[in-house]
This record gives C-alpha cells, sequence and structure tokens, in this order.
C-alpha cells in the first residue's frame, strides 16, 4: 500500500511505516487558483510544460524533462499544464502549439522553449534556472 510521502510495508502481523525518496518535483496543475499558489508563488523556479495528452512529441518529451528535473534534486520544479484541461492558462501564456516550456520564477517569464527537445538541450536550459 503507497499514501502521499509515506511507505507501507505489511510484514505479517506487523506493519512498518518509512519516509519515501522526496515527493517528485513534477506535478500537474489542476486550474488558474493551484497555477497561481503553486507555481507563480513558487520559492523556487519553476519549468511550466505545457502539453497535450493527444500530443506525441508531448509524450515523447515527458520521460526527457522528467528525468533532468529530478537530477536536479528540488532546486527546480516542474509543473505540468495539459492545455485542454486548462485553455486559459494556454491563452494567458500564448501557447499556440505545444509542447512549449516555459522557465519561470517569482512570477515572472524568463525563457520559453517550444517543441521537442533532446535531453542535452534540455539540460542546458534546466540548468540556467536550478537554484544552486
Amino acid at each position: 500500500m503507497l499514501r502521499v510521502g509515506v511507505k507501507v510495508i505489511r510484514a505479517g502481523l506487523k506493519t512498518r511505516s518509512f519516509a519515501s525518496a522526496a515527493a517528485s518535483p513534477a506535478f500537474k496543475v489542476q486550474d488558474n487558483e493551484d497555477f497561481n499558489n503553486r507555481v507563480k508563488n513558487s520559492k523556487v523556479p519553476v519549468i511550466i510544460d505545457f502539453f497535450a495528452t493527444w500530443c506525441n512529441p508531448c509524450r515523447m518529451l515527458t520521460p526527457r524533462l522528467e528525468s533532468v528535473i529530478e537530477e536536479k534534486q528540488g532546486k527546480i520544479l516542474l509543473a505540468k499544464v495539459d492545455i485542454d484541461e486548462n485553455t486559459d492558462l494556454a491563452l494567458d501564456y500564448q501557447v499556440e502549439s505545444v509542447p512549449v516550456l516555459i522557465a519561470m520564477k517569482d512570477g515572472k517569464v524568463l525563457e520559453r522553449m517550444v517543441g521537442l527537445q533532446d535531453t542535452d538541450k534540455l539540460r542546458k536550459f534546466v540548468d540556467k534556472y536550478a537554484e544552486s
């Protein structure tokens, strides 16, 4: 049984709990309020991944991007924004095609990258904004 941030192992009649690895730095934005709270007001830089479930380049980008973000061990976060569920956010950030990556810090857009990227280019992009 897995619960948020805690892993539970059942051994016979005894139950042992221990903290699992740090929570993933990636999260899916639920709505505008969630975006404001978790992205715009974030204390650490955030890479926003505007994607669509039907987008093949988006599906190819996701594991590459998540891997690079996880390497930074919490120095940068990844916010996933489904453009079909959050059309207002996509319009607000002028997302005309997907995937689009936007680097944001202190509620300000720093840079954007459009299209499928290789891992080296993603790493350079993320490295620029991950807090040291």
